[in-house]
């Protein structure tokens, strides 16, 4: 069942409005995408301080070193999931503020996230219950062992960057069309694609971008 949320909070529907347009002009076309950034309220993901920097197009700090992703590479990451041969059940690597969890909720029928630091979890799932979105999974893990209790998935994005695909995070995938969606490399990244067809890797470089480096590990506290 998809997340049915409402846009609220101090956001005029110009303000959603003009950010929905820029993305459109951006090539984001899918009008399901699109809806996503009317509904999801997008400045209770970040500080009350940077509350007036959540419609720009650009990535927002929100504490331990990690950012809320611009706008568009969240777009354009959903609509990629969208394209995916099946996309029925998705993992994101990397919760973060649950802002693209929660765009995800809305259009994928069962999301589940894994996030490394613990008190970026606790908000998320906070803003996330507030939502009542009922089709998300939490859990605190280190991203790159993924949540093998619960998979094979059919689609896997990633909000950070490794220097190469981690191959758990392919075998977790379902064997015929499944799809890694995540930024690969270190001094250069490029959003990737990754289809997977049996023993067979279709990769694709979408486009260069920057994300914060994929690490191991938990953080708590």
């Amino acid at each position: 069942m998809r997340g049915q949320i409402q846009g609220i909070g101090m956001t005029s529907a110009r303000t959603r409005a003009r950010l929905i347009e820029r993305l459109f002009e951006q090539g984001i076309r899918n009008p399901v995408v699109l809806e996503c950034f009317d509904k999801v309220p997008r400045h209770l993901f970040v500080d009350e301080a940077l509350g007036h920097k959540a419609y720009e197009d650009i990535s927002v700090p929100i504490g331990y070193a990690q950012t809320l992703s611009q706008p568009y590479i969240v777009a354009r990451m959903t609509e990629l999931v969208l394209q995916a041969e099946h996309h029925d059940t998705v993992l994101e690597i990397g919760t973060g503020s649950g802002f693209q969890t929660c765009v995800l909720a809305n259009v994928i029928n069962e999301v589940y996230s894994v996030e490394r630091i613990e008190p970026l979890q606790k908000k998320a799932r906070e803003r996330i219950r507030a939502l009542k979105l009922y089709n998300t999974n939490l859990k605190m893990a280190d991203g790159f062992l993924g949540w093998p209790s619960q998979a094979p998935f059919d689609v896997i994005i990633g909000t950070a960057a490794p220097a190469i695909p981690p191959k758990e995070l392919i075998d977790q995938l379902i064997p015929d069309g499944g799809r890694l969606i995540m930024p690969i490399g270190e001094e250069e990244q490029y959003l990737t694609v990754i289809d997977k067809h049996g023993d067979q890797l279709d990769i694709q470089k979408i486009e260069p971008v920057v994300f914060v480096p994929m690490l191991q590990g938990v953080k708590k506290g």
